[in-house]
């Protein structure tokens, strides 16, 4: 047992005793193996935190043959999603006992991730989370000739290796629905740099709502994200009268276009309705408040995590090619009916 006098820290002997079962039994659950009643594992763990018992990581890893540990690649972006998502990744592995490794290419093409990849497999981790958001990717997750299992996290190119991520497209169509349904004839649109996945599966939804509710379909805006993109833009929607909703691909764009549309006078949502995307903390205090697309980058952590943990710890288990988390809607001041 911890002694803050002896300064000795307790083992797995004294959690056995406290528990009255064998060393064995607590080493059991502690590797989560069977042969474990639910009654007798409770009292395990009831039993280690009482004494607050620390296993030993190295030992532990040595037994299992694992490092206990994961590898996350991510592109070096101060950009909301991918830095959520690598937070959601993170606690999710700490949560099931995996220490991370994380590591940030500077260029978004092919061999810059496909030498991070190989970085981490020399690493010895167990598994990698690679975020792999942009088109120039394509191709550097596939025959890399290891047999450490990889999950795509995010966005990524089909067929490559097992997909977790926010379904774009139906936030997209979320946001162009929600627009419609005030009664605005089209939606226009800002979108992202088109070199970014996220942005082209955002573009396609808007498109493909429009399509299905038999709107005009005008053509899209470009931005690169920055708040200063959406600026630009508003200034140039701001004197078409015809154009009363947008949909902006994220919340910084979204933040210039409401700037611009304040300066030059158009009232947001009376003249013009606007909806964003992601649901970044500052976006219920833009003014007016936006509304959005909220990604749940948590959950897309969890499932990531636990997928990969399955691809570790399960040599039979095959993963589908791809699970989309759903993504909401928060409706906020800046969208609301069509002026008569």
């Amino acid at each position: 047992m911890s002694d803050s006098r002896s300064g000795k820290s307790a083992t797995l002997v004294d959690v056995a005793r406290l528990a009255g079962v064998s060393a064995m039994t607590v080493s059991r659950v502690l590797n989560d193996r069977g042969n474990v009643s639910r009654e007798t594992r409770l009292r395990v763990e009831r039993a280690m935190e009482q004494v607050r018992y620390r296993p030993n990581v190295m030992a532990r890893s040595l037994s299992l043959g694992r490092s206990q540990t994961i590898g996350v690649v991510t592109y070096d972006t101060a950009q909301y999603g991918p830095g959520s998502a690598v937070l959601g990744i993170e606690r999710a592995a700490r949560e099931r006992g995996y220490g991370v490794t994380i590591t940030a290419i500077a260029r978004p093409d092919h061999d810059a991730l496909r030498s991070a990849v190989l970085s981490l497999d020399d690493r010895m981790v167990d598994g990698m989370v690679v975020i792999a958001p942009f088109t120039a990717m394509a191709g550097a997750l596939r025959d890399l000739g290891r047999g450490t299992p990889v999950v795509a996290a995010e966005a990524a190119h089909q067929g490559e290796v097992p997909i977790v991520g926010i379904d774009q497209g139906l936030g997209a169509r979320l946001a162009t629905r929600h627009l419609l349904g005030f009664g605005h004839r089209t939606v226009h649109h800002i979108a992202g740099p088109i070199e970014w996945i996220e942005s082209r599966l955002r573009s396609d939804g808007w498109r493909a709502e429009l399509a299905d509710a038999g709107a005009a379909v005008p053509a899209p805006l470009g931005g690169d994200w920055t708040a200063r993109a959406g600026y630009d833009a508003g200034m140039r929607l701001a004197d078409d009268n015809s154009v009363t909703a947008v949909f902006v691909a994220n919340d910084q764009m979204g933040l210039g276009l409401l700037h611009a549309l304040h300066e030059r006078g158009v009232r947001v949502p009376q003249d013009m309705s606007v909806v964003g995307f992601d649901d970044t903390p500052e976006s219920a205090y833009f003014l007016p408040a936006l509304s959005t697309v909220r990604q749940d980058f948590a959950r897309l952590g969890e499932v990531a995590v636990e997928l990969l943990d399955r691809l570790v710890t399960d040599d039979d288990f095959v993963a589908d090619d791809k699970l989309l988390i759903p993504p909401s809607l928060v409706v906020r001041a800046s969208s609301g009916p069509a002026p008569s």
